[in-house]
Protein backbone atom coordinates (compact mmCIF):
# COMPACT_ATOMS: atom_id res chain seq x y z
CA UNK A 1 0.00 0.00 0.00
CA UNK A 2 1.51 3.29 -1.10
CA UNK A 3 1.44 6.63 0.66
CA UNK A 4 -0.60 8.01 -2.28
CA UNK A 5 -3.23 5.29 -1.71
CA UNK A 6 -3.44 6.13 1.98
CA UNK A 7 -3.72 9.86 1.30
CA UNK A 8 -6.32 9.30 -1.42
CA UNK A 9 -8.33 7.14 0.94
CA UNK A 10 -8.14 9.75 3.69
CA UNK A 11 -9.27 12.48 1.27
CA UNK A 12 -12.26 10.33 0.23
CA UNK A 13 -13.13 9.74 3.87
CA UNK A 14 -13.00 13.48 4.56
CA UNK A 15 -15.29 14.15 1.57
CA UNK A 16 -17.90 11.59 2.65
CA UNK A 17 -17.21 9.63 5.88
CA UNK A 18 -20.42 7.55 5.60
CA UNK A 19 -19.42 6.11 2.23
CA UNK A 20 -15.91 5.15 3.41
CA UNK A 21 -15.79 2.71 6.31
CA UNK A 22 -12.29 3.52 7.62
CA UNK A 23 -9.61 6.17 7.33
CA UNK A 24 -7.06 3.79 5.77
CA UNK A 25 -7.33 1.16 3.00
CA UNK A 26 -7.62 -2.54 3.82
CA UNK A 27 -4.30 -4.05 4.87
CA UNK A 28 -2.59 -7.16 3.44
CA UNK A 29 -3.86 -9.47 6.22
CA UNK A 30 -7.48 -8.53 5.54
CA UNK A 31 -6.98 -8.75 1.76
CA UNK A 32 -5.57 -12.29 2.13
CA UNK A 33 -8.46 -13.37 4.36
CA UNK A 34 -11.09 -11.87 2.04
CA UNK A 35 -9.71 -13.64 -1.03
CA UNK A 36 -8.35 -16.92 0.34
CA UNK A 37 -11.30 -19.05 -0.88
CA UNK A 38 -11.48 -17.55 -4.36
CA UNK A 39 -10.03 -19.48 -7.28
CA UNK A 40 -9.72 -18.22 -10.83
CA UNK A 41 -11.01 -21.63 -11.97
CA UNK A 42 -14.45 -21.12 -10.44
CA UNK A 43 -15.56 -18.19 -12.60
CA UNK A 44 -15.51 -14.42 -12.85
CA UNK A 45 -15.44 -12.19 -9.76
CA UNK A 46 -17.13 -8.90 -8.86
CA UNK A 47 -15.61 -6.49 -6.35
CA UNK A 48 -17.83 -3.91 -4.67
CA UNK A 49 -16.22 -0.70 -3.43
CA UNK A 50 -12.62 -1.41 -4.44
CA UNK A 51 -11.43 2.04 -3.35
CA UNK A 52 -7.66 2.15 -3.88
CA UNK A 53 -7.51 -1.49 -5.01
CA UNK A 54 -6.16 -3.33 -1.95
CA UNK A 55 -8.54 -6.27 -2.48
CA UNK A 56 -8.19 -5.98 -6.27
CA UNK A 57 -4.44 -6.61 -5.96
CA UNK A 58 -5.10 -9.66 -3.77
CA UNK A 59 -7.65 -11.07 -6.25
CA UNK A 60 -5.22 -10.69 -9.14
CA UNK A 61 -2.49 -12.31 -7.03
CA UNK A 62 -4.84 -15.27 -6.48
CA UNK A 63 -4.94 -15.75 -10.24
CA UNK A 64 -8.19 -14.00 -11.14
CA UNK A 65 -7.64 -12.78 -14.69
CA UNK A 66 -8.15 -9.03 -15.14
CA UNK A 67 -10.79 -9.49 -17.88
CA UNK A 68 -12.72 -11.77 -15.47
CA UNK A 69 -12.86 -9.10 -12.76
CA UNK A 70 -15.52 -6.36 -12.55
CA UNK A 71 -14.97 -3.44 -10.17
CA UNK A 72 -18.02 -1.49 -8.96
CA UNK A 73 -16.95 1.89 -7.60
CA UNK A 74 -19.22 4.89 -6.97
CA UNK A 75 -16.49 7.40 -6.07
CA UNK A 76 -15.29 9.12 -9.29
CA UNK A 77 -11.76 9.72 -7.95
CA UNK A 78 -11.28 6.06 -7.04
CA UNK A 79 -12.88 4.90 -10.32
CA UNK A 80 -10.48 7.04 -12.36
CA UNK A 81 -7.43 5.81 -10.42
CA UNK A 82 -8.58 2.18 -10.81
CA UNK A 83 -9.02 2.59 -14.56
CA UNK A 84 -5.42 3.82 -14.80
CA UNK A 85 -4.06 1.05 -12.57
CA UNK A 86 -6.17 -1.88 -13.83
CA UNK A 87 -7.13 -1.08 -17.45
CA UNK A 88 -7.96 -4.69 -18.34
CA UNK A 89 -10.65 -5.00 -15.67
CA UNK A 90 -14.23 -3.89 -16.17
CA UNK A 91 -14.83 -0.78 -14.07
CA UNK A 92 -18.37 0.47 -13.54
CA UNK A 93 -18.85 3.80 -11.79
CA UNK A 94 -22.16 3.16 -10.08
CA UNK A 95 -23.93 2.54 -6.81
CA UNK A 96 -23.80 -1.19 -6.04
CA UNK A 97 -27.49 -0.97 -5.09
CA UNK A 98 -28.20 -0.78 -8.84
CA UNK A 99 -26.82 -4.28 -9.54
CA UNK A 100 -30.33 -5.74 -9.36
CA UNK A 101 -31.35 -3.49 -12.27
CA UNK A 102 -28.20 -4.22 -14.28
CA UNK A 103 -27.74 -6.99 -16.81
CA UNK A 104 -25.43 -9.73 -15.54
CA UNK A 105 -21.92 -8.30 -15.82
CA UNK A 106 -20.46 -11.40 -17.48
CA UNK A 107 -23.36 -12.23 -19.81
CA UNK A 108 -24.66 -15.78 -19.52
CA UNK A 109 -21.92 -16.70 -17.07
CA UNK A 110 -22.54 -15.55 -13.52
CA UNK A 111 -19.86 -14.56 -11.03
CA UNK A 112 -18.52 -17.23 -8.70
CA UNK A 113 -17.87 -14.67 -5.97
CA UNK A 114 -18.52 -11.11 -4.91
CA UNK A 115 -15.96 -9.45 -2.65
CA UNK A 116 -17.27 -6.38 -0.86
CA UNK A 117 -15.33 -3.57 0.73
CA UNK A 118 -18.49 -1.52 1.21
CA UNK A 119 -19.17 -0.07 4.68
CA UNK A 120 -22.55 -1.80 5.09
CA UNK A 121 -22.89 -0.82 8.75
CA UNK A 122 -22.95 2.88 7.85
CA UNK A 123 -25.41 2.49 4.96
CA UNK A 124 -29.21 2.78 5.11
CA UNK A 125 -30.89 -0.62 5.54
CA UNK A 126 -32.80 -0.24 2.27
CA UNK A 127 -29.53 0.30 0.36
CA UNK A 128 -27.91 -2.73 2.00
CA UNK A 129 -30.94 -4.88 1.11
CA UNK A 130 -30.84 -3.66 -2.51
CA UNK A 131 -27.13 -4.46 -2.82
CA UNK A 132 -27.41 -7.97 -1.40
CA UNK A 133 -30.61 -8.86 -3.22
CA UNK A 134 -29.25 -7.51 -6.53
CA UNK A 135 -26.07 -9.54 -6.13
CA UNK A 136 -27.87 -12.80 -5.40
CA UNK A 137 -30.78 -12.30 -7.84
CA UNK A 138 -28.83 -11.05 -10.89
CA UNK A 139 -25.08 -11.48 -10.60
CA UNK A 140 -24.01 -14.58 -8.65
CA UNK A 141 -24.07 -18.18 -9.84
CA UNK A 142 -26.24 -20.66 -7.92
CA UNK A 143 -23.30 -21.73 -5.73
CA UNK A 144 -21.72 -18.29 -5.62
CA UNK A 145 -20.53 -16.64 -2.42
CA UNK A 146 -20.48 -13.08 -1.13
CA UNK A 147 -17.54 -12.06 1.08
CA UNK A 148 -17.96 -9.05 3.34
CA UNK A 149 -15.71 -7.65 6.01
CA UNK A 150 -16.81 -5.65 9.00
CA UNK A 151 -15.32 -3.73 11.88
CA UNK A 152 -18.43 -4.62 13.93
CA UNK A 153 -18.87 -7.45 16.40
CA UNK A 154 -21.32 -9.48 14.28
CA UNK A 155 -22.33 -10.10 10.69
CA UNK A 156 -23.18 -6.77 9.03
CA UNK A 157 -26.27 -8.29 7.42
CA UNK A 158 -29.19 -8.36 9.85
CA UNK A 159 -30.78 -11.77 10.57
CA UNK A 160 -34.14 -10.60 9.18
CA UNK A 161 -32.54 -9.76 5.81
CA UNK A 162 -30.70 -13.09 5.68
CA UNK A 163 -33.93 -14.93 6.42
CA UNK A 164 -35.99 -12.94 3.90
CA UNK A 165 -33.47 -13.65 1.13
CA UNK A 166 -32.94 -17.28 2.21
CA UNK A 167 -29.25 -16.69 2.90
CA UNK A 168 -26.82 -17.93 5.52
CA UNK A 169 -23.68 -16.30 6.89
CA UNK A 170 -20.66 -17.75 8.59
CA UNK A 171 -17.57 -16.07 9.93
CA UNK A 172 -14.45 -16.92 7.91
CA UNK A 173 -12.02 -15.41 10.39
CA UNK A 174 -10.48 -12.22 11.75
CA UNK A 175 -7.70 -9.99 10.50
CA UNK A 176 -6.35 -8.72 13.81
CA UNK A 177 -3.36 -7.06 12.14
CA UNK A 178 -5.62 -4.87 10.02
CA UNK A 179 -6.15 -1.26 11.12
CA UNK A 180 -8.75 -1.39 12.56
CA UNK A 181 -9.12 -5.16 13.17
CA UNK A 182 -11.81 -6.71 10.98
CA UNK A 183 -13.86 -9.89 10.67
CA UNK A 184 -14.77 -11.55 7.37
CA UNK A 185 -18.10 -13.24 6.66
CA UNK A 186 -19.09 -15.54 3.82
CA UNK A 187 -22.75 -15.20 2.78
CA UNK A 188 -24.33 -17.86 0.59
CA UNK A 189 -27.73 -19.26 -0.32
CA UNK A 190 -29.36 -21.66 2.12
CA UNK A 191 -29.08 -25.22 0.78
CA UNK A 192 -32.26 -26.56 -0.78
CA UNK A 193 -33.97 -29.18 1.35
CA UNK A 194 -34.59 -32.34 -0.63
CA UNK A 195 -37.97 -33.92 0.03
CA UNK A 196 -38.06 -37.68 -0.35
CA UNK A 197 -40.71 -38.90 -2.81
Amino acid sequence: MSLNDTLGFLRAWLRDPRSIGAVTPSGPALARLMTMHISSLDGPVIELGPGTGALTRALLARGVLPHRLALIEADPHFAEALSQRYPQTTILRMDAAQLGNTEPLFGEERACAVVSGLPLLSMPAVQVAAIVQGVFDRQLSAGGTFYQFTYGLRCPLPPALLQRLNLQAHRVGSALLNLPPAAVYCISRQPEIQVAA
